[in-house]
């Protein structure tokens, strides 16, 4: 019986993996894909900025990182993947799974070879990690994360190549070869990549894998930065365009560095449609998304991720940024 093969899309906060993975649904390669995403906080954002006009079996992991609390999630979630498969409820040809950006790749890696029921049904085709020009310099050197993420990629896409120079996007790239001189290494412009470059390649070799790690399949222990924290801002009134941009235009003035990632979903007062909010430490952008539906409720999700950031300071300005509430709106929640 064939193994369905699994594709593990990995690389730091920021990156560009939703980005790319968007990419590889949109393609004509006509196969179906179950997606597993994980992210790290209880409220999930990239589910939403995934496309759902196709038949792809979406599957989110919150509150938690897929490499340690949540491994057993994993697990789960595969086997009653491929028991909806077997019982013909559910038709996918392979499973695409993106780590959130705190990931260090190898325990998940470890589950395709350690837990035998998910070993002699699933076949791990390859590691794919994303890394991002511009931050990629300073992640490696301060995050362990990123550095193992580069370490055990089978293919490696350097993301945002357009926002540095060629001297410093060949500095970069000569450290990834430097750190992981088995992966073949190319540029990808808002995830744009050849899909046989990144699907069916065969890329994983364990072989390789223990050469470089061989505790590799009997270490499960870890290490995380854990001065990184999460909160969310929500709220169902709409916000003032130009009040939230003139706010999150000076927050990012001040605590820009201490902000690794925000991204959101947020309804704009006047606007049909939902507003993607993106960034990482200074970088931030947005974009008009699919319409809001007749009757639905138009609220708000911002996502931050950083360390030592001002908590209350943004969700407060946040707040101020709403458009005011009248007797019958209910006041923004927050976590």
């Amino acid at each position: 019986m064939s193994l369905i093969p699994v594709t593990i899309l990995t690389g730091f906060l920021g990156s560009g993996k939703t980005t790319l993975l968007n990419r590889i649904l949109k393609e004509q390669h006509g196969q179906r894909i179950a997606v597993i995403e994980n992210e790290f906080g209880e409220a999930g954002i990239d589910n939403e900025l995934l496309v759902q006009d196709r038949d792809e079996q979406i599957v989110e992991m919150n509150n938690g990182c897929i490499c340690c609390t949540v491994r057993g999630d994993l697990v789960r979630i595969l086997g009653e993947l491929h028991d909806k498969r077997e019982a013909g409820t559910l038709t996918f040809d392979r499973v695409i799974i993106e780590t959130t950006g705190l990931a260090d790749p190898a325990p998940v890696a470890q589950t395709f070879f350690v837990d035998d029921e998910i070993g002699q049904r699933y076949l791990l085709d390859a590691i794919v990690t994303l890394v991002d020009a511009k931050h990629a310099m300073a992640q490696l050197d301060e995050h362990h994360e990123a550095q193992e993420q580069v370490g055990f990629a089978d293919r490696i896409l350097i993301s945002k190549s357009d926002l540095v120079s060629v001297e410093e996007f060949r500095a970069l790239e000569q450290r990834l070869k430097r750190m992981n001189v088995r992966a073949p290494i190319t540029a990808a412009h808002f995830g744009q990549a050849p899909i046989e470059d990144l699907l069916d390649i065969r890329g994983f070799n364990l072989t390789a894998i223990l050469e470089i790690e061989p505790d590799f399949l009997t270490d499960v222990s870890h290490e995380h930065d854990d001065d990184v924290t999460s909160f969310v801002f929500r709220a169902d009134r709409p916000f003032d365009d130009q009040r939230l941009e003139d706010f999150l235009g000076a927050i990012l003035q001040v605590y820009g560095p201490k902000l690794m990632r925000y991204k959101g979903v947020i309804s704009v007062a006047g606007a049909d449609e939902r507003i993607v909010l993106q960034g990482v430490h200074m970088l931030m952008g947005t974009d008009r998304a699919s319409p809001w539906k007749k009757g639905e409720a138009r609220d708000s999700r911002i996502v931050f991720i950083g360390k030592e950031m001002p908590k209350d300071v943004i969700l407060e300005g946040l707040e101020q940024c709403l458009v005011p509430a009248n007797k019958a709106a209910a006041k923004p929640k927050r976590v």
